[in-house]
């Protein structure tokens, strides 16, 4: 019987792989490219070629593909074959070092912001060769940048790779002053903790609008939802821990370092989160985790939906980007020793952290921005909109006594007394953890939690890494150029923490009172929706910032601007459609027939009997009769404000228009119909309610 190590990494062209198939010669050049990011000459790649064709084929593989995440969010991919004819009418199979390093994708159908017209065709997809390829069913898939005819970034995959080498510039000038001149790179490691629901296939089918937009848009709260957190951390159900199983085996399979898995707050929801490796390999993991997640759970009968908020009234689906840096010898500069207030290094890496937050908090906001997370952002199993840091009483204090000049006293470790003499004895941890926080320390690392679950962890990432590499930027410009370096290294740490304390808080996320503090005294953003925060990356300090350290262009941040807002209005205004759909085709018939029979029933009796109050008749039918004007009314309401939003000029007009005119009259639409499915028959209802959803796998 195969374990687990007999089978992990099988179909991923990897380190193991490469050593055994590559010249040693070949092997050492491909591996400075990289670790080192040094240029990549055709003969190496020519052979790489040939060794990746000789593997994938063995494997049974007949094609390849430059696989790509392009502006859509999701990956993109082309296949070609291996196959070229020979000389007798048969085939022999070719795969060059050309092929390899470039590919030529029809680029017009993708987004591009305005970057290029939609007759200009042409783009390029260039080979990553710091991300493994692999094979997906018979397909070796080539992890690759997207880029159009002038160069310009049509993915994220771009942006995210510069990002990180900004990083690893600035982290490694800090290093340097610290006399650390062994280390070759800093890397960004990413652990992204993935959330999602199960449904049942049978009823997905019978939903439009799990079907059209992912989420439900009717709804009645079921009896019985997540008030008894019964579900959290709970028994695995068999036919879900099936799903698990096989889903474990095919992300082991491609290299995919699946570690935890549990159930989550909500009826049918659960999570599945890795172990650490650098930001680009996560990035790629975690698109290929959420396209395996989909394909296996079908296998299973059962549809995994990664929308954000799914279902109302109950736990949204969020993703949580753990986030460290490393050198390339595997030191976590945000890992303190055990008397973190006597650790420079570390304080000064962890300030610029606090720094990066504070100067750039909408940039964080902007990298979470879809209509799906606004559902989620602010509710009770996510952060508010509003980006704060939680540190733990124990970095707060440290941070509190060098800002004052006064002496750090210290906390011994408390040994954590269970009452019962035969459980282990052990240590609690110097800070807790804190769910309300969008991004706490957590003893080595940050956890950004305002991720929603269908997010790509680029966006949030390329931010994040950017923003960090201008605090250490800055740093290092001070201190580079200071005459005594201790002096001027105390004085930059208490600066710093004088100036962005204000981003630091270790309360209740949830309570209005932080809110108006953070607002109102603090002087923190509060963007609760993707237009009040999107146009905000055209900012000049962010374009400066992002420019500076060449992570984008100028074009290209206007691109992405574009591209969100659009992506906002069409999501919105599919759900919009879809909810007029299903109110004058499914809902109201139900409701109306419903109705008539009541009324018929009541009719029939009086026949019989005309003494007969026939009171709950009355009653239903009246209040049935009433819902109906009303949704046959906002049906009409939202249909002609469709169509007059349509007219909006341009796209942030657009926007504003269906966060202030389309949603409001969606939610009044949604009202007066579950308010009807609550009084109308079951059998008369025409898709699966909440609870058959929620509680629909066994």
């Amino acid at each position: 019987m195969k374990t687990v190590k007999d089978y992990f990494g099988s179909l991923v062209f990897d380190d193991r792989v490469m050593k055994e198939m590559l010249s040693a010669d070949v092997y050492a050049k491909l591996k400075k490219t990289m670790d080192e990011g040094s240029e990549l000459d055709i003969s190496v790649a020519n052979a790489v070629a040939d060794a990746m064709k000789e593997w994938a084929i063995s494997k049974g593989a007949t094609h390849f593909t430059h696989w790509f995440q392009p502006l859509t969010g999701i990956t993109a991919e082309k296949h070609d074959s291996f196959i070229a004819p020979n000389l007798h009418g048969g085939v022999i199979m070719e795969f060059s070092g050309k092929e390899l390093i470039k590919g030529e994708p029809d680029a017009s159908s993708f987004p591009s912001g305005g970057l290029r017209a939609t007759f200009e065709a042409r783009g390029y997809t260039a080979w990553d060769p710091t991300s493994y390829a692999f094979i997906k069913g018979k397909t070796l898939c080539i992890p690759t940048a997207f880029c159009s005819y002038e160069g310009h970034a049509l993915d994220k995959k771009t942006p995210l790779l510069r990002s990180m080498e900004a990083l690893n510039r600035q982290a490694l000038r800090i290093l340097r002053l610290f006399g650390n001149t062994s280390a070759k790179h800093v890397r960004a490691c990413v652990g992204p903790e993935q959330e999602y629901f199960l449904v049942t296939k049978e009823m997905y089918d019978k939903r439009p609008d799990l079907r059209f937009t992912g989420r439900t848009l009717f709804g009645a709260r079921p009896p019985k939802s997540q008030e008894m957190d019964d579900h959290y951390f709970g028994a695995i159900k068999p036919r879900v821990a099936a799903f698990m199983e096989e889903l474990n085996e095919e992300l082991w399979k491609v290299g995919i370092l699946a570690k935890t898995e549990h159930n989550e707050v909500a009826p049918a929801q659960h999570e599945i989160a890795p172990i650490y490796t650098t930001a680009n390999i996560a990035t790629d993991h975690n698109q290929l985790t959420m396209e395996i997640m989909q394909k296996v759970a079908l296998k299973h009968g059962l549809v995994c939906l990664l929308h954000e908020k799914p279902f109302a009234g109950v736990n949204g689906s969020g993703k949580h980007n753990n986030w460290s840096i490393a050198t390339d010898s595997g030191q976590n500069l945000l890992s303190p020793s055990d008397t973190p207030y006597e650790n420079a290094q570390f304080l000064l890496f962890l300030c610029a952290v606090i720094k990066a937050v504070d100067d750039y908090q909408d940039l964080l906001r902007i990298s979470v921005a879809t209509a799906g997370n606004d559902h989620r952002l602010g509710a009770n199993e996510a952060p508010p909109a509003v980006v704060s840091i939680f540190l733990g009483d124990e970095l707060t204090a440290i941070l509190d006594a060098i800002e004052s000049g006064t002496p750090y006293n210290g906390t011994s470790k408390i040994e954590m007394k269970l009452g019962v003499d035969f459980l282990p004895k052990f240590h609690r941890d110097t800070t807790d953890r804190n769910r309300t926080s969008p991004f706490a320390f957590t003893g080595n690392k940050f956890e950004f939690r305002m991720l929603g679950s269908s997010n790509s962890i680029a966006c949030a990432n390329i931010m994040l890494n950017s923003a960090v590499a201008e605090s250490l930027c800055q740093f290092a410009d001070r201190l580079e150029s200071a005459g005594n370096f201790e002096a001027e290294l105390n004085s930059l740490i208490k600066d710093t923490i004088k100036a962005h304390k204000r981003i630091i808080f270790n309360g209740n996320g949830y309570d209005e009172s932080w809110i108006k503090e953070a607002t109102e005294k603090r002087g923190l953003s509060n963007y609760r929706t993707t237009p009040d925060c999107m146009p905000h990356l055209l900012d000049k300090k962010n374009v400066d910032m992002l420019i500076k350290h060449g992570v984008y262009s100028l074009a290209e941040l206007k691109s992405r601007c574009e591209i969100m807002l659009e992506n906002y209005c069409k999501t919105v205004i599919i759900e919009a459609n879809t909810m007029v759909d299903m109110a004058k085709t499914q809902i109201a018939p139900a409701v109306e027939l419903f109705t008539a029979d009541i009324a018929r029933g009541a009719a029939a009796k009086k026949a019989l009997d005309a003494s007969l109050e026939c009171s709950y008749e009355k009653n239903v039918v009246i209040k049935l009769s009433a819902l109906l004007d009303r949704i046959a009314a906002k049906t009409d309401e939202l249909s002609s404000a469709l169509v007059s939003v349509g007219k909006a000029e341009d796209i942030e007009t657009k926007a504003y228009r269906i966060r202030d005119e389309i949603l409001p009259l969606m939610g009044e639409l949604r009202l007066a119909c579950d308010e009807a499915e609550t009084l109308t028959a079951k059998s008369y209802w025409p898709f699966p309610t909440y609870a058959d959803l929620l509680f629909g796998v066994k």
